[in-house]
């Protein structure tokens, strides 16, 4: 499935906005690489501390730096191809990337590591698919005059760097930083 998904991107890599540079713009706006970095660090602080053994260092970072690029992409095509704004190519493309990063990413990393199909990818794809849906919308939020606080993949024009910065988008943003905080927490009070 991930090769065809390449495939599709190498053939026509202009269809997809993951590989423009306003999508990347987009992401290195501070407060967003501030929140990826506390995540990430969360989750390799975390992650020998939970009791399950095939998560480690490694897995936390990978899995986070790869949700990092390419949820907020995956998310906003989800959301976009229902309104016929992206291709079905995209959406192939985005599901791959979201299954990749959530689950194939980990299963393959275990398999290599321990040599054995991790027993845990049910729960893992589950857990770890959550989390990647809550950082694709995170990273989407933007504020502006006219609209308020939105997911910038609502616009037609996505990706476009938000026209400007505001705060209001902490009353979105920190009930989900909450709510993702809460639950990894549940990991850490039954190992």
């Amino acid at each position: 499935m991930c090769l065809v998904a390449v495939g599709l991107v190498v053939r026509t890599p202009s269809r997809f906005t993951l590989l423009q540079r306003n999508y990347w713009l987009l992401l290195i706006e501070p407060w967003k690489l501030a929140t990826a970095l506390v995540a990430t660090v969360g989750f390799m602080v975390m992650a020998p501390y939970t009791g399950d053994p095939t998560w480690d260092y490694v897995d936390a970072f990978f899995m986070s730096a790869l949700t990092y690029a390419t949820a907020p992409w995956s998310v906003a095509v989800l959301y976009r191809v229902f309104r016929r704004w992206e291709s079905w190519q995209a959406f192939y493309v985005a599901l791959c990337c979201w299954f990749f990063t959530a689950s194939w990413s980990y299963d393959l990393y275990i398999w290599i590591r321990d040599g054995y199909y991790p027993l845990t990818w049910t729960s893992n794809i589950v857990a770890s698919s959550f989390l990647y849906l809550m950082a694709g919308l995170l990273w989407n939020l933007e504020w502006q005059a006219d609209r308020g606080t939105q997911f910038a993949f609502s616009s037609v024009a996505w990706p476009a760097p938000a026209p400007q910065r505001s705060w209001r988008i902490v009353w979105i943003a920190v009930p989900i930083i909450v709510l993702v905080a809460i639950l990894m927490g549940q990991f850490l009070a039954n190992p």
